[in-house]
């Protein structure tokens, strides 16, 4: 009976291998908007608000519904709370939902000239604004070498020996300093 030879991990190899995989399925919402021609940190970012909680087959239609109606601040801020929650429609707390996205329009306008920065710590300051979202919108709209990283990522990156960081805000800091990996060809 032979025994199993333990071989490297080759995390390019298995980057590879998973997006070979992901051919067959649907992109996720965000790139999707993205390759739509919602490519605005501000759109990715609404997106993303509106992708919590709520499946990408009903984050797609909702996002484009919103689109139709506001892709600025400055759109967004003309639409009233209730209507805007008529847009979001279908997504989870879309009542909630509009009033952070509401909120978020104002600041934007207020401390950034309309325009939502492209950086970690200013996204995340930024009422209803968390580390999975900032780095969504950082990667998608601004190309920035991000990881979005939350709980469920957390636990899957530590079994497989990954990274040895005890909580999730440790292997966000840890993401972020360490070099950008090399592109993955995802085609």
């Amino acid at each position: 009976m032979s025994a199993l030879v333990k071989q490297p991990f080759d995390i390019e190899d298995v980057l590879n291998r998973i997006a070979k995989l992901m051919v067959h399925y649907p992109k996720a919402a965000m790139v999707q908007l993205y390759e739509e021609g919602y490519t605005s940190m501000f759109e990715q970012l609404m997106a993303c608000i509106i992708s919590i909680r709520t499946l990408d087959e009903v984050s797609i239609p909702v996002s484009q519904r919103l689109f139709s109606k506001a892709r600025t601040p400055a759109q967004l801020l003309k639409l009233s709370p209730q209507e805007l929650e008529g847009l979001l429609y279908g997504s989870s707390y879309n009542g909630q939902k509009a009033y952070t996205m509401l909120g978020i329009a104002q600041t934007v306008i207020n401390q950034y000239n309309g325009e939502v920065p492209a950086d970690y710590e200013l996204l995340t300051n930024l009422k209803g604004v968390g580390p999975k979202c900032a780095n969504l919108t950082l990667g998608i709209a601004a190309k920035v070498p991000a990881v979005s990283v939350d709980s469920h990522v957390h636990r899957v990156v530590n079994r497989l020996g990954l990274c040895a960081n005890q909580n999730t805000r440790e292997k966000l800091v840890s993401t972020r300093e360490t070099s950008a990996p090399k592109p993955v060809d995802r085609r």
